[in-house]
C-alpha cells in the first residue's frame, strides 16, 4: 500500500474521532513529522507515516528525536497493520478521557 493511501484513511479516522489532522511542513526544517494529530481532551501526536519497508532517513530520525526530548507524542507508523494499531490507542485514549 502507498504511504499517502495510508496517510488519507489515517486522516479521515482522525476525524472520525472528533479529531484534526494537519499535514505538518516546516519551513528550513527538513525531516519533521508528515502528520500533526489532534485530539480530543488536548491529545497531540506528531506521526511519521511510510510504508511497511520504508525507513526514516537520518533528518527523520534527528527531528524525532528532538521532539520526544521536548516530552511531545511522536509515532513512526509503517504500513496499515501500525496505523490501525495507532487508531486502536487513540480511541482508547479519547474514550478514557
Amino acid at each position: 500500500m502507498r504511504e499517502r493511501d495510508i496517510e488519507k484513511w489515517l486522516r479521515r479516522q482522525i476525524e472520525s474521532l472528533g479529531g484534526l489532522a494537519f499535514k505538518f511542513t516546516s519551513p528550513g526544517n527538513d525531516g519533521v513529522p508528515d502528520r500533526l494529530a489532534v485530539l480530543p481532551g488536548g491529545l497531540i501526536y506528531f506521526v511519521e507515516l511510510k510504508t511497511d519497508r520504508g525507513r526514516l532517513t537520518p533528518i527523520q530520525v534527528w527531528q524525532i528525536d528532538r521532539l520526544r526530548q521536548l516530552g511531545c507524542q511522536v509515532r513512526t507508523i509503517r504500513g496499515m497493520d501500525e496505523a490501525k494499531a495507532f487508531i486502536e490507542e487513540v480511541r482508547d485514549a479519547v474514550i478514557h478521557m
